[in-house]
């Protein structure tokens, strides 16, 4: 018996059925999807499939997604805005082209940043209150850099006049978001905020959370406003993937003779 084509066996709106779903196959086979999870790296405990690990390092830290989420911190309302005020203040500008933090220590007050911002015995300019609608008197002063490395990438300032604000605490504890108050391009100071990914290697990783040239050394806060890293380096890109990223506070305090382990607060 001569064989009948499928459609013969079909109603009208059974061929129009088919012929919608054969259209809608079509299309999903002339795309490949891409699953949510993998628009973030890979969390750290897989070393074979980690996507964080290998990638470059990028001094020119850059913009997590579409748009640049900076907003000046004294306009600022999201859910940093208690604890951005307490440690606002602390937070300086290096040189016009770094960012830095005044944290709380055993031996006394000092100025945490990236170590590729400076060398060992450098006298940089540091400026306090430099904002948009300043809430406290700026403050100019110099400082010596005291300690200095690229691995794990920080250094230490020691300031010759201390300033009337409250140093920042160390912690070791991020929690699921973060906030980075710094000074991208050397401009008035802004905070962006982000997801907390994870932490390997005494690196500190985190998503959508924008950071530009000038962000190198501004501090990683917790909700607590406790700095829990310091930002070094930038693999995102305007698609929101990759991530940013920076050395752990244990790791700098591991490596700092001035540092001990007793400035870290929370663990």
């Amino acid at each position: 018996m001569a064989s009948r084509p499928l459609e013969s066996f079909m109603s009208p709106r059974g061929r129009i059925l088919a012929g919608t779903f054969l259209l809608l196959g079509l299309v999903a086979c002339g795309r490949e999807e891409v699953p949510a999870e993998e628009s973030r790296p890979a969390v750290c405990e897989d070393a074979a499939a980690s996507r964080v690990r290998p990638q470059p390092r990028v001094r020119g830290q850059t913009q997590c997604g579409p748009t640049a989420d900076f907003t000046p911190i004294n306009s600022y309302q999201g859910g940093f805005a208690d604890v951005a005020q307490a440690a606002e203040d602390a937070v300086v500008l290096i040189d016009g082209r770094c960012t830095g933090t005044l944290i709380e220590a055993s031996a006394g007050p000092v100025v945490v940043t990236a170590g590729h911002c400076v060398a060992l015995g450098d006298r940089p300019l540091i400026v306090f209150n430099f904002e948009d609608q300043p809430d406290g008197d700026p403050l100019i002063t110099e400082g010596t850099v005291i300690e200095q490395s690229l691995e794990p990438d920080y250094a230490l300032i020691q300031l010759d006049v201390l300033p009337q604000a409250t140093p920042v605490l160390l912690s070791s504890v991020p929690g699921d978001r973060l906030a980075i108050i710094q000074h991208p391009r050397g401009k008035p100071k802004v905070i962006a905020e982000g997801e907390y990914l994870d932490a390997c290697d005494s690196l500190l990783y985190y998503a959508d959370l924008d950071t530009l040239v000038g962000s190198s050394g501004a501090g990683v806060l917790n909700r607590q406003g406790q700095l829990v890293g310091v930002h070094t380096d930038g693999d995102c890109d305007e698609k929101g993937r990759g991530a940013n990223r920076g050395w752990t506070t244990e790791a700098i305090v591991a490596a700092s003779p001035y540092l001990v382990d007793a400035d870290i607060v929370a663990r």
